[in-house]
């Protein structure tokens, strides 16, 4: 409602505005047909219809010197679209007009300098940019870094930044350790590589490249072997993939520390990663766009489009960028029939999905152990599990038996066989897989639940469930598993404890619901229990099943259900 009364406002206002340029009924009747262009604009724009919103932007150009909103917004919307150097064009077309004067404005005259490798008419803009520091948090992060990176090209000096800017910091100490070739480059990418404050694995492509820029050979055998075959990373992926054929030259081909512009995207990749995370998927999706101008060979960086395109349920926009992975690129042509696939289901179905990847997955000649995995998993996750065990049986017969590989594979064999009830099966395959991976959290967490499901060793599954929490303490899930393992043992005031601090993680998860209503129930707290399991009846998250039994429990209680 309240952005209904926004939009009213504004077209009163823009309307108003407009009617100031008007002198006679011919211009009036002018001033409508635009206003009614950029109305139509902003509201795609605001639906997340991009193609839509730019049309509209086209259709009412002349604004441009009448507006002054127009400008920013149709400058945004061609970048959103991929027309950055049509969107550079403008902002010099119009520089001396008095709403050309904005953040976006100096960042793509700075872009547009960076593509031409001429910093030092960068210095002038950055000046400029001094006053939108304190814009935002993004926006004096971009400024700073991309100021601190000018003086690196210009000067070939270093430009740290005291780490104030957390892991983004340490990464850029990295590429400008990278582009001068110096040698605490391979420390700061191993160290961004083993991190334990998240996912820092693309990084690995970096320092790969980085040690084949150097000739460092053995190092690069060394990681080629370590590196899991079934890793999702699209990036180590191809990186794996191009070790094995020694085409070590692809590396450069893609990314370059000695590039300016490829360093450069790759930060703007990572404000996008930022929005991202924050569900600012225009924003994103701005910032990617620049990224790949900026390095268009980086094809890793267009699947983070495909990402937020099908978050937002724009399948058009998602299926033009897909056609720019072809046959040719292996890796990135299963990620193209998966994303397909991933369509198929949203606007058909499941069995129109899985038919659709089950017949390009017979195309394959030779289908490798990575797509072989994934079509196992995606029988699994289709609840197709026979299919998969068949998949992940032929799997095991390719895999060393004592690699890191072959226990994962093991256990989500073991999973499946477990969803068919074939437990005597499924103990086996997870039980191989702790011989190879004894601290497998997660192993060790569905083992032990499922142990104590069936009243299976209950000692030993409890000693499981503790030795997986002590390594993933803040993992909802295993947390719940330990609740439920003390729910069933009797402790019920250690397993509220848990089971609490399961559902404030994991708020809209119907099991750790139904697990913590349980537990309310047998406390004597039967109003609270209630309202918990009353609330997974109104959860779409919550299958059929679950609600029957859940409004069993509403009607007689715990115990007569």
């Amino acid at each position: 409602m309240i952005k209904i009364l926004k939009l009213i406002l504004f077209v009163v206002f823009f309307i108003y505005q407009t009617f100031a340029f008007s002198k006679t009924t011919d211009e009036l009747d002018f001033n409508y047909k635009y206003a009614s262009n950029y109305l139509s604009a902003i509201i795609s724009e605001n639906n997340n219809i991009s193609e839509d919103s730019l049309k509209y932007f086209n259709s009412s150009k002349i604004l441009i010197n009448k507006h002054d909103g127009y400008l920013k917004k149709y400058i945004s919307s061609l970048v959103i679209n991929g027309k950055v150097k049509k969107s550079i064009n403008i902002i010099k077309q119009n520089g001396n007009i008095n709403n050309s004067k904005f953040f976006e404005a100096n960042l793509l005259l700075l872009i547009d300098n960076f593509k031409k490798k001429n910093f030092k008419d960068n210095i002038e803009i950055l000046y400029e940019f001094e006053r939108y520091q304190s814009q935002g948090t993004y926006e004096y992060i971009i400024y700073d870094v991309l100021k601190n990176y000018n003086n690196l090209f210009l000067n070939r000096e270093l430009n740290l930044n005291d780490k104030k800017f957390g892991k983004l910091s340490l990464i850029n100490e990295a590429f400008q350790y990278c582009y001068l070739n110096r040698s605490e480059a391979r420390t700061a990418f191993i160290n961004l590589v083993n991190s334990n404050e998240g996912d820092y694995t693309r990084y690995l492509f970096f320092y790969i490249a980085n040690l084949i820029r150097n000739e460092d050979f053995e190092s690069v055998k060394q990681i080629s072997k370590s590196i899991n075959i079934l890793d999702s990373n699209l990036l180590i992926q191809q990186s794996k993939q191009w070790l094995d054929e020694s085409n070590f030259d692809k590396f450069s081909q893609i990314f370059s520390c000695e590039n300016e512009n490829d360093i450069i995207a790759e930060f703007f990749f990572l404000i996008a990663n930022f929005y991202s995370a924050e569900e600012s998927f225009k924003k994103s999706n701005f910032y990617l766009n620049i990224s790949n101008y900026l390095n268009s060979k980086f094809y890793f960086n267009q699947t983070h489009l495909v990402s937020n395109y099908i978050e937002n349920k724009n399948y058009e926009k998602t299926r033009d960028i897909l056609k720019n992975f072809n046959k040719e690129d292996k890796v990135y042509y299963w990620y193209k029939l998966k994303k397909v696939a991933q369509i198929i289901n949203d606007e058909q179905s499941s069995k129109q999905s899985l038919f659709y990847i089950e017949k390009k997955f017979n195309e394959y000649p030779n289908p490798s152990i990575k797509i072989t995995y994934d079509m196992a998993n995606i029988y699994k996750r289709n609840k197709e599990f026979k299919k998969s065990i068949k998949y992940y049986s032929l799997l095991l017969k390719k895999l060393n038996e004592n690699s890191n590989a072959y226990a994962d594979v093991l256990y989500k064999r073991g999973s499946s066989y477990e969803r068919i009830g074939d437990y005597q099966s499924s103990d086996k395959d997870l039980l191989k897989s702790l011989s190879i991976k004894p601290n497998e959290p997660y192993v060790l967490n569905y083992l032990g639940y499922g142990w104590l499901e069936r009243g299976y060793k209950i000692e030993d599954a409890i000693s499981m469930l503790d030795k997986a929490y002590n390594q993933k303490k803040n993992d909802p899930f295993i947390i719940d598993s330990v609740g439920w393992g003390y729910y069933l043992i009797g402790d019920f005031i250690n397993a509220e404890s848990f089971l609490r601090k399961a559902v404030e993680l994991m708020p809209n998860d119907p099991i750790v619901k139904d697990h913590y209503g349980d537990v309310l129930w047998k406390l004597n707290r039967k109003i609270q229990a209630k309202y918990y399991w009353q609330s997974i009846l109104d959860s779409e998250e919550s299958d059929e099943d679950l609600k029957k039994n859940i409004s069993k429990k509403l009607l007689k209680g715990l115990n007569e259900s």
